[in-house]
């Protein structure tokens, strides 16, 4: 399935408020890094206008990479629109969470550099994963003032799940035919559940 920079704008017009509540469940799985090639120029071209740091930008794609699916292509384009559209300097997010959001996406890479000597952009999906695990993002409570764990839960890794499951496309991958914000008839909520 290809997520698309329209996906990422519907996922970001139906936030209005921040996310981070703690029903979503952590998946980690594999992508493959040569699924990205197409649409990275353009997609990178969309963060820089919005104010939003390359840096940033890289880290939210690497982690990405490391918790979607590894069906889905298109997630760097996906990615990098919606952490524009969310926050950039004219997003959803306050300045504050702004702030919040790099410090942490900023002790990721340092954590990264200390313990694979690299930064977190440069490994691969597989030990992005590996490092989440090990941080103990997997099984902490999202907390935007707790520990790196939930901090990296709160800002980064529930962000990030909410933008893909809210798109049409990851609300697809999961069964959900029409997503809040999402328009659409009512065949979605009149068929019953597939067995």
């Amino acid at each position: 399935m290809e997520l698309t920079r329209r996906d990422a704008l519907v996922a970001a017009v139906g936030t209005g408020v921040g996310v981070g509540g703690g029903g979503v469940a952590l998946s980690i799985t594999r992508s493959e890094p040569e699924e990205e090639a197409s649409g990275s120029a353009s997609a990178a071209g969309a963060g820089r206008k919005k104010g939003v740091d390359r840096e940033l930008l890289a880290t939210f794609v690497a982690v990405a990479r490391a918790i979607y699916p590894s069906t889905l292509t298109g997630i760097e384009e996906f990615v990098r629109t919606y952490v524009a559209e969310q926050l950039g300097t004219d997003g959803e997010k306050t300045e504050s969470r702004r702030t919040a959001t790099r410090e942490t996406a900023s002790e990721l890479d340092e954590l990264a550099a200390s313990w694979h000597d690299t930064s977190v952009v440069d490994l691969d999906p597989g030990t992005v994963a590996t490092l989440l695990r090990e941080i103990g993002v997997d099984i902490a409570e999202p907390d935007p003032s707790g520990t790196i764990a939930q901090r990296l839960r709160f800002h980064v890794v529930n962000e990030l799940h909410y933008a893909l499951y809210t798109s049409p496309t990851g609300g697809r991958l999961v069964g959900i035919e029409n997503p809040i914000g999402h328009p659409g008839g009512t065949a979605s909520y009149q068929q019953g559940p597939s067995t």
